[in-house]
């Protein structure tokens, strides 16, 4: 069961990585864009211009894991983590979940999901911490203090508020929300 929902996440990520590249293709007339990951090495890298990188997604290195913050808290993660954030190197992706301006977290490079795992793990200490149900971040929104989160216990994805209890159910599914998703071209 757990390898089908896998292969689900990992096909709904890959169709809005594709879905966002025609975007920015139609848009632009080239590949996505970043300022922010100029300089940054990546094998998605095809091409850095006037302090922009131009990138395309690859597939993940097979070290790539969550194992780590499942070791550090001795927590079990949803597969569909796993998944999002281990199937495919790219970039940041921006989009819209209805009228939620988001942007859609990735890994970069290797060294990359290190510092995902690292962040990741600071963020369910906090919410350890706080008492909180266990989430794990796939988004950010134009708050510093909103998050868009996979809950750990249940698989929905949520619109939360940093270190709170106010949590807004945006899908029932990690696979559902990234099918439900528009491309952007910027923030």
């Amino acid at each position: 069961m757990r390898e089908i929902m896998d292969y689900q996440v990992s096909q709904a990520l890959g169709n809005f990585t594709h879905r966002y590249q025609q975007h920015w293709q139609q848009i632009t007339g080239h590949a996505p864009a970043s300022r922010a990951l100029y300089g940054v090495p990546s094998p998605c890298v095809i091409a850095e211009v006037d302090e922009h990188v131009y990138w395309q997604p690859c597939p993940a290195p097979d070290n790539l894991s969550l194992d780590g913050v499942e070791r550090a808290l001795d927590l079990q993660l949803q597969p569909a983590a796993e998944a999002f954030y281990c199937s495919q190197l790219a970039g940041d992706m921006f989009a819209c979940f209805h009228d939620q301006p988001l942007e859609l977290l990735q890994v970069w490079s290797e060294p990359d999901g290190i510092r995902i795992q690292e962040n990741l793990i600071g963020h369910l200490l906090m919410q350890k911490r706080l008492k909180l149900a266990p989430t794990l971040f796939i988004a950010a929104t134009e708050s510093e203090q909103t998050l868009v989160s996979l809950c750990n216990l249940t698989g929905q994805i949520l619109l939360e508020e940093v270190g709170r209890k106010k949590r807004t159910v945006m899908a029932e599914n990690l696979q559902e929300f990234l099918s439900l998703l528009t491309p952007r071209t910027t923030a």
